[in-house]
């Protein structure tokens, strides 16, 4: 039978249960301590990080029936300078890893035949393992020496920013870039975007804690944590979250799409997606602003050289809860002039901003008209 044809779910499922098992990992750990010297100075949940998310990312290998991933050889290249750094040999992570996958395999031979699953079958799966362990290996081997030789990766500000990029990638990768980071195996994780003049000398959002993985990405300040940060105030910053590791590439956007939302409504500190959602969701759906815009052409073109502070108007009236004494506080006006200014957008448009749909689309359309070209 072609391994195309046979049925993997048995045993996927027999490895999943071995990984969640209490004492599994443990027992891992003070297996490869004992018998590995060089590695035994590592701190325990070091390396059942490691071990955790190299028997996951075996396990989607085996399911999928294919070789690893780059992502994949990314995390154990990675893993490889991080032991060479740490003065541990080559030979002492192989044979880590070979006493870690003894201990796993051993164990599924254990269990194997209650669930069913034929010797055979098992044979199979683990000549898949080791093909995927291999090119794993080479990449690991390569990764160490490299390092060991001084040619490994640039600056701890790089590495950060490539861990950090394949983090928020999200997908299978994100879950060994999260071990590789250092963050709870599993564990629901927060993305924070800032403007890059909201950090600190050290490179982190300013005054957010507590500290986590931060690098610049395309313009912006990302960090990722494994608690919600605080801030007391200051400089804007978004944020979204919980989410796992693999739909941190959709937290990312939701982050910067809050940074934006703050900004355009005036606050300040960490803001959550969710505090800002009308805002953000109108921001990202500039198909839909577009609609406004050409629905409404005509009467920006009545409003001539007023539109702007219309606009500016009906926009403070409604983000102060309709309060036109603080809305004119906030321009500097009369609070009949900003009465004026909204009953003349209400003629001129049709929208009734009183209402609540209608507030909502005056705002859009007011800050539309206000967002430049």
């Amino acid at each position: 039978m072609k391994q195309s044809d046979i049925d993997w779910t048995p045993v996927i499922d027999l490895i999943e249960r071995i990984s969640r098992e209490e004492d599994l990992l443990p027992s891992v750990v003070a297996g490869v301590a004992s018998l590995v010297r060089d590695v035994s100075v590592l701190p325990p949940a070091d390396i059942a990080g490691h071990t955790r998310a190299l028997l996951a990312a075996a396990t989607r290998a085996i399911a999928a029936r294919r070789g690893p991933t780059e992502g994949e050889l990314a995390f154990v290249a990675e893993l490889g300078v991080t032991r060479a750094r740490q003065g541990v040999p080559v030979e002492a992570v192989l044979s880590a890893i070979h006493v870690a996958e003894r201990a796993i395999w051993s164990r599924a031979r254990e269990l194997a035949a209650a669930e069913g699953i034929g010797a055979g079958l098992l044979l199979d799966a683990r000549e898949l393992y080791d093909d995927w362990a291999e090119a794993v290996r080479s990449r690991l081997i390569k990764a160490h020496r490299e390092a060991s030789a001084g040619g490994g990766p640039g600056r701890p500000d790089e590495r950060d920013a490539a861990l950090l990029r394949r983090l928020l990638d999200g997908g299978s990768a994100a879950a060994l870039a999260a071990a590789e980071a250092g963050l709870p195996d599993g564990g629901a994780l927060w993305v924070l975007a800032a403007r890059p003049a909201a950090r600190t000398d050290r490179g982190h959002p300013q005054p957010v804690r507590p500290p986590a993985l931060s690098a610049l990405l395309d313009g912006l300040l990302f960090a990722v944590t494994a608690r919600p940060p605080v801030s007391p105030g200051g400089a804007a910053a978004g944020l979204a979250g919980p989410a796992e590791a693999e739909n941190l590439a959709a937290a990312r956007r939701l982050a910067a799409s809050a940074l934006t939302a703050a900004e355009a409504t005036g606050r300040t500190g960490v803001v959550h997606v969710a505090d800002v959602a009308v805002v953000a969701a109108a921001a990202d759906r500039t198909d839909l602003a577009a609609i406004l815009l050409d629905r409404y052409r005509a009467a920006r073109a009545e409003l001539g050289a007023n539109a702007e502070p219309v606009a500016r108007a009906v926009c403070a009236w409604l983000e102060t809860g309709r309060d036109v004494a603080a809305a004119a506080g906030r321009l500097f006006v009369h609070p009949n002039t900003v009465r004026n200014r909204v009953q003349r957008f209400t003629e001129v448009t049709g929208i009734d901003a009183a209402d609540t749909f209608g507030g909502v689309n005056a705002w859009w359309l007011c800050r539309t008209w206000l967002t430049p070209a």
